[in-house]
């Protein structure tokens, strides 16, 4: 059983999907820090919907330090540098950590306007922050071992384990609170989603937001993916398919409803599931698309221990 426990934990692994995460997610922090603008000043200025921070005095955050609104537009600019530092994996354990601050100061700020989806973005920058999400790909790495720049180090797993169990418990959480009610129970509960009309992306038709067979499909059918997703998803041959049912439930909610970035923060947690030694592979290949082979390097088979500036 120990064993087990240290190979599950610490048993190094290449940086290839942790590589990937990050630049993922440094897109969808991004993208989360764009869509703050147009209502930066009446979502958390001093003359918007709340005049400062709300909570007690464990309820920590910048916005809750310095509360004009030159401190809002700073934080977003800072923000927003850092997401985009987090992309190119430039000074990476700092940009992820300002990327925590930064999301964590504004939801803390005015909590009304969040959801789930940005609670969980908030989490997955925490997890970054702890990995060595710098050790491949990056800007770090290219101006510390530029000749070795497509090799991809070994690393223990731990933060990026984090992250797995971290969409089980999102799944296996909201399953709980589902089945506490009654619209999940009945099977009803999408049918209602689907017909609040001020949250529709794209219009569905009328036979499907009207039948209740189509409607008991679709919710036992969710309760069904996400419980399946939450479990199976640690057996290795079973992954691959479970993860593509997930991957189109989250679409399709896309599709049909607007949830925030609740969707592409569970598909990014996704990706901390991907096999390292298959993503080295297909990154190399990449690799093989702008430099020779010679520069690209090779496929690692034992751990590396050269040491990286933001790793």
């Amino acid at each position: 059983m120990t064993g087990w426990w240290e190979r599950f934990w610490f048993k190094s692994q290449p940086t290839s999907s942790l590589a990937v995460v990050r630049i993922v997610f440094g897109l969808l922090v991004f993208t989360w820090t764009l869509s703050l603008a147009p209502d930066l000043d009446a979502f958390f200025g001093r003359a918007g919907l709340l005049s400062g921070q709300i909570g007690g005095a464990g309820v920590w955050g910048v916005l809750g330090i310095f509360r004009s609104d030159l401190a809002v537009q700073v934080l977003f600019v800072v923000l927003l540098v850092a997401s985009f530092g987090v992309i190119v994996g430039y000074r990476t354990r700092l940009a992820a950590v300002l990327v925590f601050i930064g999301v964590m100061s504004f939801e803390r700020r005015d909590p009304y306007v969040f959801n789930t989806g940005d609670g969980l973005v908030r989490l997955i920058a925490f997890y970054l922050m702890l990995a060595p999400a710098g050790a491949a790909l990056s800007l770090d790495r290219f101006l510390g071992t530029r000749e070795r720049f497509w090799e991809f180090p070994w690393r223990a797993p731990w933060a990026l384990r984090l992250m797995q169990i971290q969409l089980s418990v999102v799944y296996i959480a909201g399953l709980w609170i589902k089945v506490q009610g009654t619209t999940w129970n009945d099977g009803t509960a999408v049918s209602y989603a689907l017909r609040v009309s001020d949250l529709h992306r794209l219009p569905l038709p009328s036979f499907v937001t009207n039948s209740l067979l189509i409607a008991n499909v679709l919710t036992y059918g969710t309760l069904a993916v996400e419980a399946s997703v939450a479990v199976l998803v640690w057996n290795r041959r079973l992954r691959p398919w479970v993860l593509l049912i997930g991957a189109c439930l989250h679409l399709g909610i896309e599709w049909s409803i607007r949830v925030g970035f609740f969707s592409f923060a569970m598909l990014t947690l996704y990706l901390s599931f991907l096999d390292p030694h298959w993503a080295q592979a297909q990154l190399l290949r990449l690799g093989d698309r702008f430099l020779p082979r010679s520069r690209t390097g090779t496929l690692i088979k034992q751990p590396t221990r050269d040491a990286l500036p933001g790793g």
